[in-house]
């Protein structure tokens, strides 16, 4: 599967020539000048414990454990991992931890920059609301939300669930700098966060628009594909697609979360 958008976004910050964006590396995790990035959308953490392996904070060996209980490769951000700074559960809640590490740096004049990734559907909770009005009360602009806006939440697409739109005007109107980019497009995040920070005074925003299982045509933009437990013949399958191979004969039961 293409990576995810916050995986895309990481391997930008960490491993791509001169566009390092985030202060973050093996040697720097307990640093007071490091950066900050915070995985709100916690059940994505797969991906960024494979860009942790990419960047040498984690054994490649470990994500065969991913979800036994012979480890600690939780599907939520475990801060016993190192590089994992907080925790997420609840939808919702990482937005203020980060405002409170942004206020915290403001307060000291420290130039670090705190990378918030969020989803779209974790937008229906109001907490998400009540940090951006907090952000813009104290003018945190070394603070960044990224809104991954897949057009989905969970089994449903957040049109037909509670309607988001227009995203770009609902920010702006709560104070917000924001730009709306492609999320797949490696230019446009590099221009994106190259203009960092947006606006003086005002909470950066990237709405980067993707697509929830790019790359995959079997599985793309499908709800009934989103959470499964796929047998080796169909992980075998969709890897030859990821590389333009024939399409994959899915039959595996879909696990449906409400």
């Amino acid at each position: 599967m293409s990576a995810p958008l916050y995986q895309r976004l990481i391997l930008l910050f960490t491993c791509m020539p001169n566009s390092e964006f985030l202060n973050i590396n093996k040697d720097n995790l307990n640093d007071p000048d490091r950066d900050y990035l915070f995985l709100s959308k916690g059940h994505d953490v797969p991906a960024l414990y494979g860009t942790f392996v990419e960047m040498g904070l984690l054994d490649a060996d470990r994500l065969k454990n991913h979800l036994s209980v012979n480890d600690n490769i939780y599907w939520h951000p475990n801060t016993k991992i190192p590089g994992i700074e907080f925790h997420s559960g609840s939808l919702g809640h990482l937005p203020s931890v980060a405002i409170g590490v942004a206020m915290d740096l403001k307060i000291k004049g420290s130039t670090n920059k705190v990378v918030c990734i969020m989803g779209d559907g974790e937008l229906n909770e109001g907490t998400c609301w009540e940090a951006v009005l907090v952000a813009n009360a104290y003018k945190l602009d070394n603070l960044i939300f990224v809104i991954d806006r897949n057009q989905f939440q969970a089994n449903m697409p957040t049109e037909d669930l509670i309607p988001l739109e227009p995203l770009h005007d609902k920010f702006t109107a709560f104070g917000a700098a924001v730009k709306r980019i492609n999320g797949h497009d490696f230019k446009a995040l590099d221009e994106a966060f190259s203009a960092y920070p947006f606006q003086t005074g005002k909470l950066n925003v990237v709405i980067a628009d993707t697509i929830r299982g790019k790359g995959l045509p079997s599985i793309e933009r499908r709800a009934d594909r989103w959470f499964c437990n796929f047998n080796a013949a169909e992980v075998n399958g969709l890897l030859k697609e990821l590389h333009g191979e024939h399409l994959t004969q899915l039959t595996s039961e879909t696990l449906v979360v409400r």
